[in-house]
């Protein structure tokens, strides 16, 4: 790894301790930062870490903080909150910046500051994790075996419990319904509106579309127009979620929200490690062209957060040794299509023409 000094925000949430436990062992350790002074200051004691402790809502006090890191990697969610302030950071202090989104917004605020980044010659790259490392590496693998394809169909298959953070952000969604590209656009569908079989590894299974990250990557990445995402659910739960469609005004509304999110709070933070090594996951994407020729793709790679913590640290690797050119990016747009194979726990992907 480069000897660059980068920094790592939210590092005692239960991502980010993960990552930062995993960093301190490489060199160079990162700076640890977050909101916390206590904690943050506990954990990089700990950890033999510099610690920088700051909230995001001083932009200035932000840019201070930044002042000789190359580079931010942002682990503090709701992206939705914490991105836009840290994106404007890095580009006026000129870090590159990274994050572990799934969050279709913040790959949309990214993508929007493309001409920025480049003009500040600083790489913003958000979802350098599960979300979306393995599926967009998936994407470009199939973009290559069919050039031409139209049509883009990403989908997992996951045991793993959410943690607190990830739950947050499942809610913050709920209001929206589903999502997908069409014809170029992201555009918003009922839940469990769109519903297909889907053998991921181990027969077929009910799958339904999700408002997933790679509905924006993807088409970065690849330049497919049209992209769904999906996972497994069982006939109970899409009739559940096809019901909840006329309450859905209600369930974005702030009472059920904080409702929700505080009952979250009261959750394990995440699974633990006996959990995380018992469920690794299964990828499976499809493109098809104009003709109807379709090729299906298929992987396995370790449990999400597993992934998380060596596909941002792979990412942060690449980005401080590289020095790519400034500009919005996905991750295999820097690390390639076969990435995801090479990380800990993961299989090649299989791929059947038909």
């Amino acid at each position: 790894m480069s000897n660059a000094s980068w920094l790592l925000y939210g590092a005692t949430g239960y991502t980010g301790e993960l990552i930062a436990r995993e960093a301190a062992a490489r060199a160079p350790r990162p700076i640890l930062a977050g909101r916390n002074a206590p904690a943050i200051e506990r954990l990089a004691r700990e950890l033999g870490c510099e610690a920088r402790a700051f909230a995001l809502d001083d932009p200035d006090a932000i840019a201070r903080h930044l002042d000789g890191v190359a580079l931010v990697l942002n682990c503090a969610g709701p992206f939705s909150a914490t991105a836009r302030p840290m994106m404007q950071a890095c580009l006026a202090q000129r870090a590159h910046y990274l994050d572990i989104t799934g969050e279709i917004e913040v790959f949309e605020l990214g993508h929007s500051l493309d001409a920025a980044a480049r003009s500040a010659n600083v790489v913003v790259c958000p979802g350098v994790g599960f979300d979306v490392v393995p599926s967009d590496c998936l994407a470009a693998r199939l973009k290559l075996a069919l050039p031409d394809a139209t049509h883009l169909a990403l989908g997992f298959d996951s045991r793993t419990a959410p943690s607190r953070g990830t739950a947050k952000t499942m809610v913050e969604g709920l209001g929206m319904g589903s999502r997908v590209r069409a014809d170029g656009r992201i555009v918003a569908i009922p839940l469990a509106s769109r519903v297909r079989e889907i053998d991921f590894g181990e027969g077929q299974k009910l799958a339904i579309a999700i408002p997933w990250g790679d509905v924006s990557t993807a088409y970065y990445t690849t330049g497919i127009a049209n992209i769904e995402v999906y996972i497994p659910a069982s006939p109970g739960t899409v009739r559940r979620m096809q019901r909840l469609n006329r309450w859905r005004w209600l369930a974005g509304s702030a009472p059920i929200q904080w409702w929700l999110k505080r009952r979250i709070a009261r959750s394990p933070a995440g699974p633990d490690a006996q959990q995380r090594e018992r469920t690794p996951m299964s990828l499976w994407g499809e493109v098809r062209n104009a003709a109807g020729r379709t090729v299906v793709g298929r992987m396995r790679v370790a449990n999400g957060y597993t992934v998380t913590v060596h596909a941002s640290l792979g990412l942060v690797d690449r980005v401080l040794r590289d020095q790519p050119p400034g500009g919005y990016r996905t991750p295999s747009q820097i690390v390639g299509a076969d990435f995801a194979a090479q990380l800990p726990g993961s299989t090649p992907v299989a791929l059947r023409q038909n």
